[in-house]
């Protein structure tokens, strides 16, 4: 496959340590870089509507709806909106988003929180329509969707920002503070684990490590399948995809790693000032055409960075974690899930200083990075001129990237060939260098009738 960025600005992993550093600062922008003089005031309230809100979507409007007016509800399930109508009366309810924008060109700003595979041209359209869009994690299902989007919202100049709430916290700004301030050394190794897809001993989220089913029940009359299908391959309808089960399926989500690792890398991502990787490798349960595998781990080597050593890290999904460490005091757990930093001098674990005479032997600093209001109030700030959001695409795009070359290095069709190379990236030709085969990974074929 021809290089897909070749006849556009490619970003760098220069342009991604500015502009994480930029972003880790909350800069405060202009108003007219966010989106123009068209601009509400920041008195006024902006409309704003959602797109996929029988589920997360749904939440997401909840955390805007004092600070905005909730205009339009969109989803393809229309049994997924009673609730939400009844909670936003004044909001016009639509199947299709396509026509939700024609109808409200008062629209100011619109949260996306379709299945994966929808958020790239969903929040595409919203981008060219001149409005802002708030994006469930993982920003997008392919690694040259999340560049060509964030490219985009800077074309367009709209304000941005990806579904990953835990950057706007108060731990994600300490853990920054703390390693900056050398109490472990310079960081050497990063380990992040996720018990998911798992839910419990004899439960999961969703379901991963399965075959494709071959009945097929009939569409319930709420339902837009065209519409949910969108870019992907068509298939019959199943209640095994819709509404909760879409995440584990190769077509629709983007496993374990897509759902969680936009959450917990980025807390590491802005303490580490990591950019794109050198490599990625993984290894992992059996592997499929239709699911993702029940466990994987994958490994990335970055670069150093300017007095920065070169990191490895290590990612766990399907209950898989690194060995307990010997600086864990008896009775303590690692956990389902969790970040383990390897520094010259100690370790932190989720937050924790290890060993605990270092712990107790530390001061930390005063507190100095600039808190944030809240994840959503952040983008609902920028859609009246503020601040610009802590995971505004120019942030969330490349963040995703990296995320989903993990998904490319634990394809099937190239499983023989990655277990005898691990996967080299160039982050001027944004490539694959050593195995071309995995570039067509980088993006995927839309169904006639969708694009980007």
């Amino acid at each position: 496959m021809s290089n897909p960025d070749s006849d556009t600005t490619r970003l760098t992993r220069r342009d991604f340590l500015a502009k994480s550093a930029i972003v880790s600062a909350f800069t405060i922008v202009p108003s007219h870089v966010l989106g123009g003089t068209d601009q509400p005031s920041p008195s006024d309230k902006p409309n704003i509507a959602g797109i996929g809100v029988g589920g997360q979507g749904f939440h997401d409007l909840k955390q805007v709806e004092e600070h905005a007016n909730i205009v339009g509800l969109c989803d393809v399930d229309l049994a997924r909106t009673k609730e939400q109508s009844e909670r936003y009366p004044k909001a016009k309810v639509y199947q299709d988003y396509r026509v939700m924008l024609d109808k409200h060109p008062e629209i100011d700003g619109v949260i996306v929180a379709t299945p994966d595979h929808n958020h790239a041209i969903t929040s595409m359209e919203v981008i060219r329509r001149g409005k802002g869009v708030f994006t469930e994690k993982p920003l997008t299902h392919t690694v040259y969707e999340a560049r060509a989007l964030a490219r985009a919202a800077r074309q367009y100049k709209v304000a941005t920002q990806m579904g990953n709430h835990g950057q706007a916290s108060e731990e994600t700004r300490r853990i920054q503070e703390i390693i900056w301030d050398g109490v472990i050394g310079k960081v050497t190794e990063l380990h992040v684990w996720t018990d998911r897809p798992n839910k419990g001993l004899s439960d999961t989220y969703w379901p991963q490590g399965v075959k494709r089913p071959t009945d097929t029940p009939a569409v319930p009359d709420s339902i837009n399948w065209d519409l949910w299908i969108g870019p992907a391959p068509m298939r019959p309808y199943h209640p095994s995809y819709h509404p909760h089960q879409w995440r584990g399926w190769w077509d629709f989500g983007t496993g374990a790693i897509g759902d969680i690792a936009c959450h917990s890398l980025d807390a590491p991502f802005r303490a580490l000032k990591l950019g794109y990787p050198e490599s990625v490798q993984a290894v992992s349960t059996l592997v499929n055409k239709e699911t993702y595998p029940l466990g994987s781990i994958v490994t990335y080597k970055f670069p150093a960075r300017g007095d920065l050593p070169p990191v490895t890290l290590k990612w766990y999904d399907g209950g898989m974690r690194p060995d307990r460490i010997e600086e864990l005091e008896e009775g303590l757990q690692m956990g389902a899930g969790g970040i383990l930093y390897v520094g010259e001098k100690g370790k932190i674990l989720n937050n924790l200083i290890l060993p605990e005479s270092l712990r107790n032997a530390y001061e930390p600093p005063e507190k100095y990075l600039p808190r944030s209001p809240g994840h959503h109030l952040e983008w609902v700030n920028a859609l009246k001129g503020g601040e610009t959001p802590g995971s505004n695409f120019d942030w969330a795009g490349p963040l995703t990237e990296v995320v989903l070359m993990g998904n490319i290095a634990l394809q099937l069709d190239l499983r023989e060939k990655l277990d005898r190379q691990v996967l080299k990236w160039d982050s001027i030709t944004q490539q694959f260098s050593n195995l071309p085969e995995a570039n067509a990974y980088l993006h995927k074929a839309y169904r006639e009738g969708w694009s980007l």
